[in-house]
């Protein structure tokens, strides 16, 4: 029998609490905050333009059936997010300018590590996606944000991650490859999604209202990665900058909601071929370095669109996504991503708030990268998967997702699902993997 962490109880837990109570009190259902309104000062402080949250994401995952380890055991990894939005307006009379500050704490462990991956290669997906970038505090969000000429421009600068305003996209299924920006799972080393931030500049024109424009630059910086550079905020390390672009539409097709996103990343810092050495030959088998590009680029398309709704509540109804990525084949593990899927809000009278949602997703290896992996082990005289010195070779990944999220309260959702992972890491040997999840999303 498995035995889970105590920590994944505690959705349940509280949910318990939740009453029908005015949402000024502590656990009401209706209230967006656990503890409440604070006797009222939590709402006069909104109107005064401060916004204080703190969030807690908690995530279960279990290996029933397949994968590189078949022994099974239960894995929980969790975020503590602590943040502050200050309307400076209000606060200093700065018109239109907003200030943020979040601060996150990670730790855990990934059911995908070891038992789902072979741990010689790792894996491309994750089946805990708030799992990652080390077991550690950091300073995710520190920006100041001012619109210009009755909003059309809107600049931001400071501290935050590409995915906060680029490829941007939700992140209520538990795998990683339905969660947030695509592009930082697929180039985690030059673009940095949450809660890694790093310097950056976003400036976005709206050339209706419907449509809008954007460019950035964020510091292209490895060292931000590392664990003890959680508040680090010199530029030592930085190797370049990511510039992304992208043009964003949201529609209302037949007064339903819809997001279209289309856009492109350019990297100026130096990236390493994964077949090549600088005289054109493998490296693998010649035993030199491998040779390095002058730059890194990639495109993405994304595409949200609700289709049907309910005459009475317009919120409840059938959306449709789907998204995808490219990225350069000299110098990207990743050279194509796709993954599409559906969520239904609302299909009980008595559950008006909980969804359904179900995706799928293809990752695929770069044709290069694999003949590297062969070579390597050519190189080394391997043929044998079984041997701890073979080097796997990768091909493609194929993920699915199907969870329930059961609205306990308006601060407290929770999220069965069961997820299935075919050739886990692109690695054929590897069995298809059969994985239960639960996940907490909730806010204090």
């Amino acid at each position: 029998m498995l035995q889970l962490p105590k920590n994944c109880y505690i959705g349940l837990a509280l949910s318990a609490l939740a009453t029908t109570a005015g949402a000024n009190e502590m656990f009401a259902s209706d209230s967006p905050w656990m503890l409440g309104d604070w006797g009222g000062t939590r709402s006069e402080l909104l109107e005064k333009g401060y916004d204080f949250t703190l969030g807690y994401t908690g995530e279960m995952g279990s290996n029933l059936h397949g994968g590189y380890d078949h022994d099974r055991t239960a894995r929980y990894s969790d975020q503590f997010t602590f943040g502050s939005h200050l309307d400076l307006d209000k606060i200093l009379g700065w018109h239109d300018t907003e200030f943020q500050l979040t601060i996150t704490e990670r730790h855990g462990d990934n059911i995908s590590n070891d038992r789902i991956n072979d741990p010689r290669v790792g894996g491309f997906t994750s089946a805990q996606e708030v799992w990652g970038r080390g077991e550690t505090w950091r300073l995710t969000q520190m920006w100041i944000k001012q619109k210009y000429f009755d909003g059309a421009l809107d600049v931001k600068f400071g501290r935050f991650g590409e995915g906060e305003d680029f490829n941007s996209f939700p992140c209520d299924f538990q795998n990683l490859a339905f969660c947030g920006s695509q592009v930082g799972n697929w180039v985690g080393g030059i673009w940095y999604n949450w809660p890694v931030s790093q310097w950056a500049l976003r400036v976005r024109y709206n050339l209706s209202d419907a449509l809008y424009a954007q460019v950035g630059v964020f510091e292209q910086n490895p060292s931000n990665l590392e664990s003890g550079n959680g508040f680090k905020l010199s530029g030592s390390g930085t190797q370049g900058a990511v510039m992304p672009i992208e043009l964003v539409w949201s529609p209302r097709v037949n007064g339903l909601k819809g997001e279209y996103r289309a856009g492109y990343y350019y990297s100026n810092a130096k990236a390493q071929d994964v077949l090549k050495d600088s005289n054109g030959q493998p490296a693998a088998l010649s035993g030199a370095a491998y040779r390095s590009s002058s730059s890194k680029h990639g495109l993405w398309l994304g595409a949200q669109q609700q289709v049907t709704s309910l005459a009475s509540d317009q919120s409840r109804g059938l959306s449709l996504f789907a998204n995808a990525t490219l990225h350069d084949k000299k110098t990207n593990a990743i050279d194509n991503y796709v993954q599409a899927g559906l969520v239904y809000k609302g299909a009980f009278d008595a559950r008006a708030k909980d969804d359904i949602g179900f995706a799928l997703a293809r990752v695929h290896v770069n044709p290069a990268y694999r003949k590297n992996a062969r070579l390597a082990n050519q190189a080394a005289g391997l043929d044998d998967y079984d041997n701890p010195g073979f080097l796997p070779v990768q091909d493609t990944e194929y993920s699915a997702e199907l969870y329930y999220g059961i609205h306990l309260a308006d601060w407290l959702t929770v999220r069965p699902n069961l997820q299935y992972i075919r050739h886990p890491g692109g690695v054929s040997q590897v069995d298809g993997a059969l994985i239960g999840g639960l996940k907490i999303q909730s806010s204090f």
